[in-house]
């Protein structure tokens, strides 16, 4: 399985905003882009070129496609299934990325980040329905059930993870029990509820996709 393996606070001064790559290190003042002025690869002083509309709209696809840990591929064709359904396309576009597995499992507190997410699928601890779903891109539906694997219910990660619940609850769509480490989607979000997302405009993407 394909996915990028090179250093992730690089990429968020790539785009020059936190894209929440590296779970709580993201928050403290360890973040290098709280640091660290400019892309990597330039001098503070550097001079960098006026960008072209096409560059605007690129570099939205990219914070996005980064933000849920997507190669370009795989990204691209959500957008074509989002182009596909009724409504606007934009908006169908993040509500198909909020309904990856990957992402709603990071939604539950059961991983720090969505790539710690994508491992914990990957190897197969956790279950949908009470089935062993494997698969980061399996589209979550409104009324499943998340649960961990009884196996690796023991996880110091995962309970490490799930204590940040006590402080923030969860987003407003999802339900979830800490105790049983189980939870339940209760609907699709909307787009005005991911807050996390205000600064990304999809318009843009659709512009770059129309091209």
């Amino acid at each position: 399985m394909a996915r990028y393996l090179g250093p992730k606070c690089k990429t968020c001064r790539a785009e020059k905003t936190k894209l929440f790559l590296k779970g709580e290190r993201c928050h403290t003042s360890k973040c290098p882009i709280a640091k660290k002025a400019g892309p990597p690869g330039k001098g503070p002083k550097a001079r960098t070129k006026k960008m072209t509309d096409y560059g605007i709209q690129l570099r939205e696809k990219q914070k996005l496609r980064k933000i849920y840990c997507m190669l370009e591929k795989q990204f691209k064709l959500t957008f074509e299934h989002a182009e596909k359904m009724a409504g606007k396309t934009g908006e169908n576009l993040i509500m198909l990325l909020e309904r990856r597995l990957d992402n709603v499992v990071f939604r539950m507190r059961f991983a720090s980040s969505r790539n710690q997410s994508r491992q914990l699928v990957s190897h197969g601890h956790v279950l949908v329905n009470g089935k062993r779903v494997n698969i980061p891109s399996y589209r979550v539906n409104e009324g499943d059930e998340i649960s961990i694997a009884e196996s690796s219910s023991k996880m110091i990660v995962i309970k490490e993870c799930l204590k940040e619940y006590s402080k923030s609850g969860v987003m407003p769509w999802i339900e979830l029990d800490p105790d049983s480490m189980k939870g339940k989607m209760l609907a699709v979000p909307r787009r005005s509820e991911i807050t996390e997302l205000a600064a990304i405009n999809e318009q843009l993407i659709v512009e770059l996709y129309s091209r």
